[in-house]
């Protein structure tokens, strides 16, 4: 055959996924997840710290800088009736409202909605354009706001150059440079496949597929037009109540944002969404990140097409008022078809002086619009009588809003420590999880000691500040250490942290806590500590592992015990416990935990064979324990797991039987998440360099270190 006119580069190798490992063998464990940010696809490089950075900006000139934006409308992509607050809002509110309880993943924290497969969603068209509006501003400060900060702080400006009083805003959010892998967008093979396929059963909204939100793939919250786009706002109703709790969201929080989301701005669906041009990442070189391009008339202004629906919900869509709800109760509403024929509300009756006038000729007016949830606000009834007290107090509706606006926006921020800035508020709220301020000047040896002469072992010492930790997740930057509220509801009753022992050990915790003027999370993690070195003593060496004092103990009045039940762990591989058999695998859960606890492959290893070294298995089991020398930090979990000698056989209740070769004899017993660290070939890859003869000061000093890093997950004030 003739190679004339072959490309002279493999297909797939560098610009798809083509080919890859997982797609000849999608059983495979990948580990991408654990190093998805690694820094080498930072531009900034590891040295730039963006808290120093921040320290540099001027921030009154950037809000005066994008309020004078807001009204500058530029004529590639004008601004609706010369403002660009809407569209700020609706990219402030989509970065941020992606945000889910149950895992902490998604939200405005991090800039991903730069990034596929955010930024090419159907929910949102045109956010294209409103970050493109922005970039002159992200170009004249730079490095001294990220674009995390500067789209959520454009909608939070937008609000107020409207006439919003806002709550308040802090900066430090730290931008990403390559899209989230390990966020569950959900199973769903094409955009806005039917919600059934993420429901058990569809018209029973609390049966969505967990840690799912969203009601189908490719939309933030609920579908506009209905469920499955069918009119019904009752059923519509339940669907927004469950999207918005998973969203950490109450009713009253889910009116007011709502209402308030709907009080600016308008749909577009002046047009036919059918000829949209191709999505942001699916678009050719020449549209330079832009999608979506409309070829009707203009394609833009008041030939706009996003939605699909098309109006406006209130009388003056630039103004921070109370129409919403006036104009939702004070007209009765009929189902009526967008131009680009998308199911909305429309009033029957509407004197033309309350219709909004036309984003363009402001002689011209246009009915106005309401979704289906719009009208479920009215419809359900403990939203109407939440809508009703709004309209009849203006004040405690903007207030409400304000505050479930800051909610919003600033959920997956973690603790106060990591905000920053001058319009930071001093009320301490709940949902931020608050922890006093806690000791840092003390005895730590002398504690120490005490905590050593205690008669606790090393399992329950280690187990207990373990537990205490894995809680952290850095999708949300909660959890962990700091507050103690392991010994707090809900937390001191799941069952993966054995109450009965925790009680054990925070009975001998407490009183040496209290004689030493220290907090109990302080004393938690010295145990832990404590427990570690006397493995590694145990293991003929003399390793002080280090510690930073002043972790404080928060009340249970500062903990909200509901919030809290989203960070139980189902599995914990690293103490080998798992709370039920799922459809996903004990080794994909691993992946799960040690990516929210922030550990890269080669931490995730050796803490999983420092563990079972040291005998910290859920309930004493002797799964995965493969040395003669319990109690001491020793690599014999890989020494033993790489052996030849040996070999592994199922065994009929789902674990695994270590067996000698040659006389039969069963030497240890094992479970998945143990031997995937001998079947997978990156991780026996590192597995072999902590079994080697001349690894085993390095498997204590890396063990240590990534002990170290986990205790100090959640503690931003060092």
């Amino acid at each position: 055959m003739s190679s004339s006119g072959k490309c002279p580069f493999m297909h797939g190798s560098i610009t798809t996924t083509e080919k890859s490992v997982t797609d000849w063998w999608p059983n495979a464990l990948n580990l991408d997840i654990l190093h998805q940010h690694d820094t080498k696809t930072n531009p900034l490089g590891q040295d730039f710290n963006y808290q120093e950075e921040l320290k540099k900006l001027d921030v009154e000139a950037l809000k005066k800088d994008l309020h004078d934006f807001m009204t500058d409308s530029q004529d590639w992509w004008p601004a609706d009736w010369g403002h660009y607050g809407g569209l700020m809002i609706r990219m402030a509110w989509h970065s941020a409202g992606s945000y889910r309880l149950a895992d902490g993943r998604g939200g405005g924290g991090a800039g991903n909605i730069r990034f596929a497969p955010l930024n090419s969603w159907p929910d949102n068209v045109s956010l294209d354009k409103a970050k493109r509006l922005l970039w002159p501003i992200k170009k004249k400060y730079g490095n001294k706001v990220s674009w995390a900060d500067l789209i959520i702080l454009a909608g939070t400006m937008a609000y107020e150059s409207m006439g919003l009083k806002t709550y308040g805003f802090a900066f430090g959010r730290e931008d990403i440079w390559h899209p989230e892998k390990d966020v569950y967008w959900g199973a769903e093979k094409e955009w806005l496949a039917p919600s059934d396929e993420r429901y058990d059963n569809v018209e029973a909204p609390e049966t969505m597929e967990n840690p799912l939100a969203a009601v189908q793939m490719g939309l933030i919250y609920v579908n506009p037009e209905g469920v499955n786009g069918k009119q019904d706002p009752l059923k519509t109703a339940k669907q927004v109540r469950e999207t918005f709790k998973r969203m950490a969201m109450n009713d009253e929080e889910t009116v007011a944002l709502t209402a308030g989301g709907h009080t600016v701005g308008k749909t577009h669906g002046n047009g036919d969404a059918s000829i949209l041009g191709p999505d942001p990442e699916a678009a050719d070189v020449e549209a330079q990140g832009l999608g979506w391009a409309n070829p009707t008339k203009t394609g833009k202004g008041k030939y706009t097409v996003t939605s699909g629906l098309e109006g406006a919900w209130t009388t003056h869509p630039t103004k921070w008022d109370n129409g919403f709800f006036e104009m939702l109760f004070n007209h009765e509403w009929e189902s009526r078809k967008s131009p680009a024929g998308a199911n909305q509300w429309e009033p029957i009756n509407i004197k033309e002086e309350d219709k909004p006038v036309d984003v363009e000729d402001l002689t011209t007016r246009h009915n106005p619009m309401m979704t289906d949830a719009d009208m479920a606000m009215k419809m359900d009834p403990i939203y109407r009588e939440i809508s009703l007290k709004f309209m009849n107090d203006f004040d405690a509706f903007s207030d409400a809003f304000a505050r479930a606006w800051f909610k919003l926006t600033h959920r997956d921020m973690g603790p106060k420590d990591r905000w920053f800035g001058p319009d930071v508020p001093q009320e301490d709220l709940i949902w931020q999880d608050p922890v006093p301020k806690g000791n840092y000047d003390y005895d730590v040896d002398a504690v120490k000691a005490k905590i050593a002469a205690s008669g606790l072992s090393i399992s329950e010492l280690v187990s207990t500040a373990w537990d205490s930790a894995r809680t952290y997740r850095g999708s949300d930057f909660r959890g962990g250490t700091n507050g103690a509220r392991i010994r707090l509801e809900p937390q001191k009753s799941w069952k993966g942290n054995e109450p009965e022992r925790l009680q054990k050990v925070l009975t001998v915790l407490e009183p040496i806590a209290e004689e030493f003027k220290i907090s109990v999370a302080d004393a938690i993690v010295l145990a832990g500590n404590v427990g570690v070195e006397k493995a590694i003593k145990n293991a003929g060496m003399n390793i002080t592992v280090p510690f930073a004092p002043g972790r404080g103990d928060a009340s249970q009045e500062m903990t909200d015990v509901e919030s809290f039940e989203s960070l139980e762990p189902f599995a914990d591989a690293f103490r080998n416990w798992q709370k039920a058999d799922y459809v996903v695998s004990s080794e994909e859960m691993l992946l799960d935990r040690a990516q929210l606890m922030g550990l890269t492959a080669p931490e995730m290893t050796v803490l999983i064979g420092g563990m079972r070294a040291m005998g910290t298995n859920y309930g004493g089991s002797k799964h995965g324990i493969f040395t003669e020398n319990e109690g001491a930090l020793t690599p014999d979990f890989f020494v033993n797991l790489t052996d030849m000698i040996y070999d592994w056989k199922p065994s009929e209740n789902g674990t695994y039987n270590i067996v000698n070769r040659k006389t039969g004899e069963q030497k240890y017993t094992a479970t998945r998440v143990d031997l995937v660290f001998g079947s997978n070939a990156i991780l026996r890859a590192y597995a072999e360099v902590y079994a080697q003869d001349d690894n085993k000061e390095k498997f204590v000093n890396d063990f240590v270190a990534a002990w170290t890093k986990v205790m100090n997950a959640n503690r931003f004030d060092i």
